[in-house]
């Protein structure tokens, strides 16, 4: 593939077409083809560094600002992957996600392989300030942190009506958690949880109808009759 010399369109430091972040001023690059000569150049440029031409479609394909950045307050900006919509901040490297997106990815591996590639290859050095509770960049409400599903060790920060924010590496450390099983493991300990809790609550429940029995009947639950006292205390539990 022949590599070009091309000019951030940010800073217009030199870099060659296959950057991804221009390592002057860090901004993010993305490529796209001029309409007039079809050579590779980066979106943002207003004009084709090669033919001169306008770059109308750099204006037309720019990024959708969908809102801010919950840490450094800079706009996110679309971006496409698989046909997968997300939002990233460019200064940190954090993703927003809408839930219903977020689902299609957990769902489907060609969908996580095509974000984990991207991704691995956007994430070099990422630096974010940590901050304990961040607002989300559609309705500003503070979001609720969790840990993914509950055994994963990954903090996603959340809004029930609106999606989930990423800092940099959290969706790509969700994804290998998903495919390696992590969501299976999850479901079995929940289980394993929710029987233990069940159990508990039925001992709570059989202790407190013996303490009961013995209070309202005046009986010791003689253990020299067992059937007898059994037969007692379920009477008493039945009336």
């Amino acid at each position: 593939m022949k590599i070009q010399a091309l000019n951030c369109p940010n800073c217009g430091a030199a870099v060659v077409d296959e950057s991804v972040k221009c390592e002057h001023c860090r901004s993010r690059l993305k490529t796209m083809s001029c309409v007039s000569c079809f050579e590779t150049i980066f979106e943002g440029s207003k004009f084709c560094p090669l033919c001169g031409a306008k770059a109308i479609d750099a204006e037309i394909s720019s990024d959708k600002k969908i809102g801010n950045c919950p840490r450094c307050k800079k706009a996110l900006k679309s971006v496409t992957i698989n046909e997968i919509s997300l939002s990233e901040c460019e200064k940190c490297e954090g993703v927003w996600s809408d839930i219903e997106t977020f689902e299609t990815i957990c769902a489907n591996r060609e969908n996580q392989s095509a974000v984990l590639k991207k991704f691995d290859e956007i994430l070099k050095n990422p630096s974010y300030e940590r901050v304990q509770y961040v607002p989300c960049p559609e309705c500003s409400e503070l979001m609720n942190r969790n840990n993914f599903a509950k055994v994963s060790g990954v903090i996603i920060d959340s809004c029930k009506k609106h999606g989930v924010w990423f800092d940099a590496n959290e969706l790509p450390a969700i994804i290998e958690f998903i495919r390696k099983g992590g969501m299976e493991y999850s479901r079995q300990k929940e289980m394993a949880n929710l029987e233990a809790e069940r159990k508990r609550l039925r001992a709570e429940q059989f202790k407190s109808s013996v303490d009961r029995f013995k209070s309202e009947t005046g009986s010791k639950y003689p253990t020299s009759n067992t059937s007898l006292a059994i037969k007692e205390f379920i009477d008493f539990l039945f009336k």
